[in-house]
């Protein structure tokens, strides 16, 4: 494989924090193991990243620190630190816009003397953020490469655990499609990564040039069990990860483990805080299944992910999920992840390695649940098949590796060296023999 000159836009990437911006260093450094990357990031993550030691070729650093003390004193005062707002999604657009201007100036003359064979713009995620190096790419002299994208999914109707979830700016989404550059992005971007399959169907105009990639990714050395597995109890260990906020849903998984824990039969850990822990208590108290479940709090990633290899199963009912992070750890690390079929978990888990409810309503999602995790308790022989077809699958198209060598085939593809990947659909992944 010859080895590609990228230019990788990821202003946000950074190995020391969460989300998004931590799967866009992991993505990058994967890339850098395979090609010659330089990663044009932000001022404030260049010492995380050059603290990480990652093989890029070269980082190069965009300083605007006029523009950093706004957009920082904005996040603080106005948005409370938080990222999760969408009208915080809506204000980063001229700030984005202005990172990548910034990048072009610095960068131009650089591009056109042949240093790059392709640009790749990994951050922002969200599909309403246009790049500007579209537009300044229309006409070469290499290609422009966006995503994975991903963002926009619609609240599901009939869920309390959605209700009043939706901000008044998400009516506004589609105006995005005016903004200065959001067209060109994606005319004129040689392919485009969707993250979901909700992303692939809203760029379906562009069908030919869209690959479904997943958001999020593993690393491979975790991809496996470890030897003492769950404790031989005999209860089936039910563990639940995340927020504790109404759209985790975690009260319907409570609800739906009810009769297993009322039984003896399971134990449910629950590893998260959040502003619903206090109902999810009285919840529990209300079923008698105090005694069988364990409220943990917040704990470390790394207590996270030995909490996983102990489980039995994932319970992940959140019924509005883009990436779904923690769906990718269990199965690498053999938690059988029961989940919503909706989102990004719906588009990654299949009957070979989990099990999908419908979000039909709640109670119906209540019995859908409660039917999966007494027939995986009854067969033993079934949830460790479940188990091992999702450690190999993890490995194999989940990993960070197994993610670069997909987009180094759609890059290939893109400078008109290779073949068209012909990658599986979301919801269609298969699993390698």
């Amino acid at each position: 494989m010859n080895r590609l000159r990228i230019l990788l836009l990821a202003p946000g990437a950074n190995p020391e924090t969460i989300s998004a911006f931590y799967v866009a260093y992991c993505h990058a450094e994967a890339l850098a193991r395979l090609h010659d990357v330089t990663l044009v990031i932000q001022a404030a993550n260049e010492e995380p990243i050059r603290r990480a030691g990652a093989p890029f070729h070269a980082i190069e650093v965009v300083r605007q620190p006029w523009l950093d003390r706004i957009f920082n004193w904005c996040l603080r005062k106005i948005f409370k630190n938080n990222w999760r707002t969408q009208v915080l999604t809506a204000f980063m657009y001229p700030f984005a816009v202005a990172f990548e201007w910034g990048a072009w100036r610095r960068l131009r003359k650089r591009i056109k003397a042949g240093e790059f064979d392709v640009v790749l713009r990994l951050l922002p995620v969200n599909s309403v953020q246009p790049s500007p190096f579209g537009f300044f790419l229309r006409k070469g002299p290499i290609p422009f490469v966006v995503g994975p994208i991903n963002g926009g999914l619609p609240w599901p109707p009939g869920f309390s655990q959605a209700e009043n979830q939706k901000e008044w700016i998400s009516r506004l989404r589609d105006v995005y499609h005016y903004l200065p550059f959001a067209r060109s992005t994606f005319r004129y971007a040689s392919a485009i990564l969707a993250g979901s399959s909700f992303t692939c169907a809203e760029f379906a105009a562009y069908k030919d040039k869209v690959f479904f990639v997943p958001e999020n990714g593993v690393n491979r050395s975790i991809c496996q069990r470890d030897a003492a597995g769950p404790e031989s109890n005999g209860k089936l260990e039910l563990i639940f990860v995340g927020n504790l906020v109404p759209y985790k849903a975690c009260d319907l998984a409570l609800r739906g483990a009810a009769p297993l824990l009322q039984s003896g039969s399971a134990h449910f850990t629950i590893l998260g805080d959040g502003p619903e822990q206090g109902r999810l208590e009285e919840l529990a108290r209300c079923l008698e299944i105090e005694k069988a479940v364990s409220f943990c709090g917040f704990v470390s990633h790394d207590e996270v992910m030995r909490r996983l290899r102990t489980a039995d199963v994932l319970v992940f009912p959140s019924v509005r999920e883009f990436g779904g992070g923690v769906v990718f750890e269990a199965l690498a690390v053999g938690a059988v992840p029961v989940v919503a079929d909706f989102g990004g978990p719906g588009d990654i888990v299949d009957p070979q390695v989990g099990r999908k409810v419908s979000l039909t309503n709640e109670s119906d999602v209540v019995a859908q649940l409660e039917k999966v995790l007494t027939s995986l308790a009854g067969d033993r022989d079934l949830l460790a098949c479940l188990r091992q077809q999702g450690i190999a699958y993890a490995g194999e198209r989940l990993s960070w590796d197994g993610k670069a060598q997909i987009v180094t085939e759609i890059l290939n593809w893109a400078l008109r060296r290779g073949a068209k990947p012909d990658l599986p659909a979301p919801k269609a992944l298969p699993i390698g023999g």
